[in-house]
């Protein structure tokens, strides 16, 4: 039996580890219902970080800051990719988006969707509309404002009342 445990736990170990390349990691899926990907549209979307870059479904989208203009520069595996999906095709502009400032640019693959210049990604564990749990990972992964600028600004905790989390 305890022969099982340690295969189990190694498993859940490699799992994980593997999940967390490409300068991921960070958050679960929050349960409940998924939103569904909806590459067709960028538009901004109101958030505690304020007006950021959203695809149709209200996903949000985020940059890299390591990529070069309109050039994907991420070296990534299938569990990076898993992870971090580029948008793919050219989406049209929405509320609030500039549609001069979508393009796209070609990589291995599909045309990945870029709005000003940066190549837009999903982060997976973003299950619903809204989330931002790839915000500030690594350093180098931050949604998008209306101008295409990175928002580095940390997510305010939902519990953020000045007591430090503990409620006195």
């Amino acid at each position: 039996m305890r022969r099982s445990r340690i295969t189990v736990a190694g498993f859940a170990l490699a799992a994980a580890l593997a999940l967390a390349g490409c300068g991921g990691g960070g958050g679960g899926d929050g349960g409940g219902a998924s939103a569904a990907r909806d590459a067709s549209t960028v538009r901004t979307s109101d958030s505690p970080l304020g007006d950021i870059l959203v695809d149709g479904g209200g996903r949000t989208l985020y940059l890299f800051t390591e990529d070069g203009e309109n050039t994907n520069s991420m070296e990534c595996d299938a569990a990076c990719l898993e992870l971090w999906p580029p948008m793919e095709g050219k989406p049209e502009a929405g509320a609030g988006a500039d549609a001069g400032l979508i393009g796209t640019t070609k990589g291995d693959g599909e045309a990945q969707a870029t709005y000003a210049g940066h190549p837009l990604y999903y982060y997976a564990p973003d299950r619903n509309e809204g989330d931002l749990k790839g915000q500030g990972i690594d350093g180098v992964w931050y949604v998008l404002d209306a101008e295409g600028r990175a928002v580095t600004d940390a997510v305010p905790s939902p519990d953020d009342d000045g007591t430090g989390g503990y409620g006195y």
